[in-house]
């Protein structure tokens, strides 16, 4: 999956906040539709958006399915954000070290 990809499924309030309860442990999918105002079907949309985006991961357990964070699925996200503050940090050590030299050298 793509990072956009990631970003998107959790840009939405609801998705976001079923990766946070899913953070806590596994959780069947009726025990995650009921913290919302959502019918199941539309809880069933997030979930299967947040596992094609590999951010969850399902299994059966009879006829209930349970729902964990795919804490690999982050990896790529933390690897964007990390590389996007490694380069700012950079820029601003380099614009500190230029702005001492032009300081020392008055």
């Amino acid at each position: 999956m793509t990072v956009l990809v990631k970003f998107q499924a959790l840009s939405n309030e609801t998705r976001f906040a079923i990766v946070q309860l899913a953070r806590q442990g596994e959780m069947s999918a009726g025990a995650i539709a009921k913290h919302f105002k959502l019918t199941r079907p539309a809880v069933s949309q997030h979930l299967r958006t947040l596992r094609t985006a590999g951010l969850l991961c399902e299994r059966r357990e009879g006829s209930k399915r349970i729902y964990t964070v795919r804490e690999e699925g982050f990896d790529e996200l933390a690897e964007f954000i990390e590389n996007f503050w490694r380069l700012r940090l950079r820029k601003l050590k380099l614009a500190a070290e230029s702005a001492e030299r032009r300081g020392s050298k008055k």
